[in-house]
Order: C-alpha cells, then sequence, then structure tokens
C-alpha cells in the first residue's frame, strides 16, 4: 500500500534522513562496472558521443579510493548549486543551476563527455519518474532544462562532469523537492521482461556483490527480434542503474561499439557491471529504434548468492540497502 506524505517544510527533514542513506552508501565502496571502468582510465571501450549526448559514471581513476558517485553534492572542490530548490510537480519549468569550483564562482570550462559537457539524470527517491536529459548553458555558467516533474516527492538530480583543471571526471548529486502529498511507489518486483511502446526489453543475468557479472538485454518488436538498432550515445544501449536507499549511481557501457565490425545492431546488447553491495536496484536501459529514445526499467536483487533478475528474491532473505 502507498504511504502519503506531505512535502514542502517537511522536506528538511527528509534531506537529513536521505544524508544519513547517503553515509552508508559511502560505507558499501564504490560502484561502477567494469566496462565503465576501462573506459575511464584507458580511454577505450563504449564510450558515447554523437548528436545526443551522454554521460559517464564518474568513476575514473582509481575507483576504490571515491565513494559511489551521486551521493555528495560536492567533490574534489566543485558543488552542483540549484538555483532554485523546489520545482511545482505537473508544470513544466525553467530549471537552472551552476557547477560552482574550488573558488566559488560558476566553472565555465567543461571537457566534453561523450559528445556533451554535462549530463542530467532525475529520479525520484522511491526509483521511480526516470530522466535522462540535456542542459544547455545559457551564459556565465549557468546551465538550463525545460523539466516537468509528474508528482510531488523528493528528486534527485545527477550531474556528470568534467571541469577543466579538474583531475577526474564527477557524478554530483542533489536533491530538488516538488511540494504536495507525496506517494511513495513500491519498488516494482524483479522480472525478466519490460515493455515499453510495443517493445519487449528480455534481461539475462543479474548481479553479485563485489563480482564483476554480464547483463544482457534483448529488444523485440512484436514478437520479432529488433536487428537495427539504432546507436545512440555511440553505442546501442546506454545503462544506467541505482541503488534502493542512498540512489547510490552505476553506470555502465555495452561491449563493442558501434562501427567496430564485429558489434550487432541488435537485438542483444550485453553489459558488464559490478554491485557494490547487497541490497535491490533498479536498472534503466535507453535503447534508440525508429529515431525514438526509450527507456525499459528492470528490478535487479544482488544477494550473497547473486539473485538474478528473473528470480524474485523471497519476503524471508535478508537484504542490506
Amino acid at each position: 500500500m502507498n504511504s502519503a506524505t506531505k512535502v514542502g517544510a517537511y522536506a528538511l527533514g527528509l534531506a537529513v534522513v536521505f544524508g544519513g542513506a547517503a553515509g552508508i552508501g559511502k560505507a558499501a565502496g564504490p560502484v561502477g562496472g567494469t566496462a565503465e571502468m576501462a573506459s575511464h582510465e584507458g580511454g577505450t571501450g563504449g564510450g558515447h558521443g554523437g548528436d545526443e549526448g551522454g554521460h559517464g559514471g564518474g568513476h575514473g581513476g582509481g575507483a576504490a579510493s571515491h565513494a559511489p558517485g551521486g551521493l555528495q553534492v560536492s567533490e574534489d572542490g566543485y558543488t552542483l548549486t540549484p538555483r532554485t530548490a523546489t520545482v511545482t510537480p505537473g508544470k513544466k519549468t525553467d530549471f537552472r543551476f551552476t557547477i560552482d569550483g574550488p573558488d566559488g564562482k560558476p566553472v565555465t570550462g567543461f571537457k566534453p563527455l561523450h559528445g556533451k559537457r554535462l549530463h542530467l539524470i532525475v529520479a525520484q527517491r522511491d526509483l521511480s519518474g526516470f530522466q535522462h536529459l540535456h542542459p544547455t548553458e545559457i551564459g556565465g555558467g549557468v546551465w538550463t532544462v525545460p523539466i516537468e516533474l509528474p508528482e510531488p516527492g523528493v528528486y534527485r538530480f545527477f550531474t556528470d562532469i568534467q571541469p577543466d583543471g579538474a583531475a577526474r571526471q564527477l557524478t554530483l548529486g542533489t536533491d530538488v523537492f516538488a511540494p504536495g502529498t507525496m506517494r511513495r511507489t513500491p519498488l516494482p518486483k524483479p522480472a525478466q521482461v519490460a515493455k515499453v511502446d510495443g517493445y519487449e526489453v528480455k534481461l539475462t543475468g543479474g548481479l553479485r556483490p563485489g563480482k564483476s557479472t554480464e547483463l544482457t538485454l534483448t529488444v523485440s518488436k512484436g514478437g520479432e527480434p529488433v536487428t537495427d538498432l539504432q546507436p545512440y550515445l555511440e553505442a546501442y544501449g546506454h545503462l544506467v542503474a541505482l541503488r534502493q536507499g542512498d540512489l547510490a549511481y552505476l553506470h555502465v557501457h555495452p561491449d563493442g561499439k558501434p562501427g567496430d565490425g564485429v558489434t550487432k545492431p541488435g537485438p542483444g546488447i550485453t553489459f558488464s557491471a559490478e554491485a557494490p553491495s547487497a541490497g535491490a536496484y533498479r536498472l534503466y536501459l535507453d535503447f534508440k529504434h525508429g529515431g525514438k529514445v526509450r527507456t525499459a526499467e528492470f528490478t535487479v536483487h544482488a544477494g550473497d548468492a547473486g539473485v538474478p533478475a528473473e528470480e524474485p528474491a523471497h519476503d524471508d532473505r535478508p537484504h542490506t540497502h
């Protein structure tokens, strides 16, 4: 049963609670996929670019020494600063923000990451309402993007950046509030197939804490395999995962790359990923077909034995969130 909570003045209390969850995430260790690490550290692999932008995982360089991506609003002297901390739900809003540097001033110089200088991921704290957006800079280091938050609640905004002069790529995160009566959406149970706009995406494989595993997502439509996926962010698929509880951010790239002479444009897209801890994760696969990007969503549990996506965890099985 959904629970309802008033979001407004209560938001400060929620921020304190979620701050504690972030501490749990830091203790759990870095979040990252092996393919993502290779692309950041070695400059190869399924890097993204193209005309629609993309973003990285913010884990480049010595991941073991850094907290999971997206748990901190400020890192290495750089801070994500919203110009507005609340957005009216159900109303399209010009959301503006800056990335402030060590000198306290908005940063204007960024290295391109997969075709764009900055990328924005949004999800509600209950892991619903996922959005993948591409802001634009309007001058003076101020970024803007039209956004609509569908329901009242607490949303996590993630930005992937590498400011000029920064030693590595960063993923910063902050909470934005949509005032009103919040109804928390229960996390969907693990399922092997997700449906979106007439497409079916099948997930094969699972997550094991501390171990690299393969996840293969196979796209079909009308019962027929889709073999002509279009490149999106210089890949045939783009995967983000968020951990339930603290929303630790995991971003991996698929094996191979369009035009490499080996990688086929579907129906299967394979990723390498490593879950940092036991618990529930929500996966978001962006894929492009027929000129449109769609998102298929899955719930996956990582437990002591690695519960695969197609096998729901038992109610009496302990999980760490």
